[in-house]
């Protein structure tokens, strides 16, 4: 339900709806607007008619049902965009605004080489992976707290705000304590246990869409993360598996529009995982050295102009 105040509501009469909302066992979410403020009550859907009963409190203007099964990610309950700061970046304002960096933390060498390069390319954010989910057990995992590390040690050489994926919910903690951001993986988009833990971090979460993905179940990953208290989620469109077998992923492109309409968050793109293999994105005839940057999460070929694709934050 969404309860709406009276414009000119006075602060006590707005705590009294607060302190009713949670005496029927709802979880509060509070909108201040320029002119009046919204409370989102949030909770056991078998309940709701109760809610209704709150139109009669000193200070209410009316309650409204929320028809999306996504409550908090809905435009019903906020209409306006929300622009979400990532150590001083704007991201889902009027602003373009890119992400670049390696696929992986592999050395010092590397990821200091790589963030120069996105830098002095006008990058504005610094991506790497110090956790990397493998589909082979075999494969390189990652550096871990050694490439926190390194990632805190690049953004005090540039300046740059640091995102890294997290993997297992046990190392929210110790990630929190070195980025700027968190990253939600495709693999992960519906690891429910884990979203609940970063709705409880005090850090915006970038979560990315999963292969088989629907748009609804998609927004119904933030909404957990929203649930639980954390308000500052970007999505990111990152393609969908499609019976197409010469490309890695299908960009969905047409799910941007949508979204922007269905729901307030930032939406970011990541064209990497459509346009991942060198074959596809470059002409460069030279193979692809292990430090080559990718920008926007793209995993493109080192041309020798260092270009980097952008990434629209809108």
């Amino acid at each position: 339900m969404i309860i709406v105040m009276r414009q000119g509501a006075a602060r006590r009469e707005l705590n009294e709806v607060l302190k009713r909302i949670r005496d029927l066992g709802y979880k509060t979410h509070i909108i201040h607007g320029v002119e009046r403020d919204v409370i989102g009550a949030i909770g056991d859907e078998r309940g709701k008619a109760r809610l209704q009963s709150l139109e009669s409190l000193s200070g209410v203007e009316k309650v409204v049902p929320i028809l999306k099964p996504y409550k908090l990610a809905s435009r019903e309950i906020k209409a306006e965009p929300t622009v979400i700061e990532v150590g001083g970046v704007k991201i889902g304002g009027e602003g373009f605004v890119v992400i670049a960096g390696p696929c992986s933390v592999e050395s010092r060498e590397q990821l200091i080489e790589t963030a120069t390069a996105v830098k002095k390319a006008g990058a504005h954010i610094l991506r790497g992976g110090a956790y990397k989910p493998r589909t082979s057990p075999y494969s390189f995992q990652g550096m871990e707290e050694e490439g926190l590390k390194l990632l805190a040690e690049a953004r005090e050489a540039t300046g740059l705000p640091v995102v890294t994926e997290i993997v297992n919910p046990a190392d929210a903690e110790l990630i929190a304590r070195y980025v700027d951001m968190f990253q939600v993986g495709a693999r992960n988009v519906q690891n429910f246990a884990l979203l609940k833990v970063l709705g409880q971090i005090d850090k915006p979460i970038f979560l990315k869409r999963g292969m088989m993905t629907t748009i609804e179940e998609f927004l119904m990953s933030a909404e957990y993360i929203l649930a639980e208290g954390n308000r500052r989620v970007i999505l990111c469109e990152r393609g969908i598996r499609t019976f197409e077998r010469a490309t890695r992923n299908t960009l969905d492109i047409s799910a941007v529009p949508v979204l922007k309409g269905m729901t307030h968050l930032p939406v970011v793109v990541d064209p990497s995982h459509a346009a991942g293999h060198c074959s596809t994105c470059c002409r460069c005839p030279r193979p692809r050295p292990r430090s080559a940057p990718t920008a926007s999460w793209s995993r493109s070929t080192a041309a020798p102009r260092r270009q980097f694709p952008m990434v629209c934050s809108r």
